[in-house]
């Protein structure tokens, strides 16, 4: 067999080895011709024949403009081609490729050489080897974007000497570090793990190369002093490197809600003691009493470590069932009550008359109802003794000028305002119509039999009535009816 029999035989048998591979190869004659690629080097320039390649190192130098990844484009002789060409072999040159007529870069490869040498060491064949990285490096381009978009603070640092070579705007924003004072400073440096709570686990995760778990720290500020952080790290591949992605999140304004409500809190228990007017505080659900203050143990006799974890219900503390459920609805359905008549019982059986508000609030991180409970069982002493009077001379005033009982009835508060007309709006004209005939003293049969009413239709409409003005007495319902201006000389009609 002839020589070159011999070398086209070796050059088939070469190319029936390489033509499978996932790299691309192109091998090259020493006189510059393009002699052969296989799939692989032809997919990764976008062809799909060797011409389209070029005939020789020239026309492919034409067809596609090569530059490094720093932008600097390749000058003629420097190209990968020319370099094999020339007989020098190389490792790995990365290199972003540009067909002709293309404004951008469509491909970037990683290419090393191969010298392949004659019986006599000179060379036979010329190899070209190409790996296709696009995909690689534009996803490495992604995260470099994406990690210096992320107002997120983050570091990434190498783990062969646990130095930092990236960082983002976040990081610098938060601590008031400069890029140059990060680059090439030691994670123990900038000490991530200032007074963390792991600290150790930390250290060791770091050492070992796998996840550090998130936990809170100090971070050092360039200026002094720290700021309260919750910090990661997550292992990544970085350039061919083994990498530690340090990110954290800044909880300094969490540190300084939480110090600011122990104040507030301080200074509410302090109100909540001193306070003058009874208070009690209950869970939102139940009612069960969570605290009482000094006021509220004084006006009922209740030791708060008797009391407490105990519901209203089971203390038997208000008056009646329904007006405690009507004081949970009121909770339920808009979280307040405003100076509501009510009696509870203190601890020994006596009912105090209160006026009762409350108002759900935020308590110690969880929702509660807070109580406050005026005594007036001075004023209302007052009240019934004007009351009795008031009854007294309805009773019989024939000869007792009306003018004079309307006088008498209206000496607490001047008859009309504008609350006063909201109040009696609340009332149906049915409620009214009964008022009037209270009013004028009639009793349920009386005022049944006038509107045409069974006892227990008019007994409904009466309770109805004083649970709307806030009364449980029919003189006290009279004095609440001059006090507000009605005339109910005469009946009023339902329309």
């Amino acid at each position: 067999m002839s020589a070159d029999a011999r070398q086209e035989s070796d050059l088939q048998n070469l190319q029936q080895i390489v033509s499978g591979l996932s790299e691309g190869v192109i091998l090259i004659d020493p006189d510059q011709t393009l002699r052969w690629a296989n799939d692989a080097a032809l997919k990764a320039h976008g062809v799909r024949t060797i011409e389209e390649l070029g005939q020789d190192v020239a026309e492919y130098r034409r067809r596609f403009h090569l530059r490094y990844r720093n932008n600097r484009i390749l000058d003629d002789g420097r190209y990968p081609v020319d370099r094999v060409v020339a007989g020098e072999t190389f490792a790995e040159v990365v290199v972003e490729v540009t067909p002709d007529g293309a404004d951008e870069p469509q491909w970037t490869h990683q290419v090393r050489s191969l010298v392949m040498t004659d019986e006599d060491g000179g060379p036979e064949r010329l190899v070209l080897i190409i790996q296709d990285v696009s995909d690689r490096f534009e996803a490495e381009e992604r995260f470099e974007q994406t990690f210096n978009a992320n107002p997120a603070p983050a570091l990434i640092c190498r783990l062969s000497d646990q130095r930092f070579i990236k960082v983002n705007k976040g990081f610098l924003d938060l601590t008031g570090y400069n890029r140059g004072e990060v680059i090439g400073r030691s994670v123990y440096e900038i000490d991530l793990f200032n007074g963390a709570d792991q600290p150790d686990v930390a250290k060791r995760c770091l050492h070992d190369g796998v996840t550090v778990p998130q936990m809170e720290a100090e971070l050092g500020m360039s200026g002094g002093g720290t700021r309260l952080v919750i910090i990661a790290g997550q292992p990544i591949e970085l350039h061919d490197e083994d990498c530690m992605l340090f990110t954290m999140a800044d909880l300094e304004r969490r540190r300084v809600a939480e110090t600011a409500l122990v104040h507030s809190e301080a200074r509410f228990d302090h109100t909540f003691d001193m306070a003058p007017a009874a208070m009690m505080m209950t869970s939102p659900e139940d009612l069960k009493l969570i605290n009482i203050n000094p006021a509220f143990q004084r006006m009922t006799g209740y030791d708060p470590e008797a009391i407490t974890d105990q519901c209203a219900a089971k203390l038997d503390l208000w008056e009646t069932p329904s007006i405690r459920r009507s004081m949970e609805a009121a909770l339920r359905s808009t979280g307040l009550i405003a100076n509501l008549d009510a009696r509870i019982r203190g601890r020994d059986g006596v009912l105090i008359d209160c006026l009762v508000s409350a108002s759900l609030i935020e308590g110690g991180g969880s929702p509660c109802v807070l109580w406050v409970l005026q005594d007036i069982s001075d004023r209302r002493h007052s009240e019934a003794e004007m009351l009795a009077s008031i009854e007294a001379v309805m009773k019989d005033a024939s000869w007792f000028s009306r003018a004079l009982v309307e006088k008498l009835a209206n000496l607490r508060s001047p008859p009309s305002s504008a609350e006063h007309r909201k109040e009696v709006a609340d009332l149906t004209p049915k409620e009214r119509q009964v008022l009037g005939y209270i009013c004028q003293g009639a009793d349920d049969a009386t005022i049944g039999d006038a509107l045409n009413m069974s006892r227990n239709t008019v007994r409904n409409h009466v309770a109805r009535i004083y649970g709307k003005i806030g009364v449980n007495k029919r003189g006290a319902a009279i004095v609440w009816a001059r006090e507000r201006g009605l005339n109910h000389g005469k009946t009023a009609k339902t329309s």
